[in-house]
């Protein structure tokens, strides 16, 4: 086995993420999505970031795509453009091998040369210990839980709010 690689997202990865993303969709509560995104829509969401020169990027091993992260601006607003929203998934094979960790190391690194300040973690159901606890180990903050915001399986799920501070963070004016 080759060691993983973490790399910016390509086209040709579109199928890979919307497989892996399709399955979080249909079987877990990471995301309070309920209908999978086709490919064309995962291609879109992919433009929409990229175009805003915020990082998107996947893990890969052996040529396999094991999972993928990216951010977006937290909020549209211009006073919110140095705070962004991680979202990070992985194919349910390369769970527990640590590849979340490292997809969320390198997405941070890559976040805070865009100019990020300030990374954001928005975790759907409190009972998501797996992100939870990759998000922790990446100095992550829990912040807060949303309680019973989200509807997905019948029954009424939480939302996680969890932070981390890139770089000077707020200890500097960023401009």
């Amino acid at each position: 086995m080759h060691p993983l690689t973490i790399r910016p997202s390509r086209d040709d990865d579109v199928a890979a993420i919307t497989a892996i993303y399709a399955h979080h969709v249909l079987n877990g509560t990471g995301t309070f999505e309920t209908d999978p995104p086709s490919a064309d829509d995962m291609a879109t969401r992919r433009a929409d970031v990229l175009a805003k020169q915020l990082p998107y990027l996947v893990a890969e091993r052996d040529g396999q795509v094991l999972g993928f992260a990216y951010c977006n601006w937290f909020k549209p607003r211009p006073a919110y453009r140095f705070s962004a929203e991680d979202s990070i998934y992985l194919a349910d094979a390369a769970r527990g091998q640590g590849v979340g960790s490292q997809l969320l190391a390198a997405l941070s690194q890559a976040a805070e040369a865009a100019g990020v300040r300030k990374l954001i973690a928005v975790i759907g159901d409190s009972a998501n210990a797996g992100s939870i606890g990759v998000h922790r180990a990446q100095g992550f903050a829990h912040v807060g839980v949303l309680k019973d915001c989200g509807w997905k399986f019948g029954q009424w799920r939480d939302v996680v709010l969890m932070e981390k501070s890139l770089g000077a963070g707020s200890t500097t004016a960023p401009e």
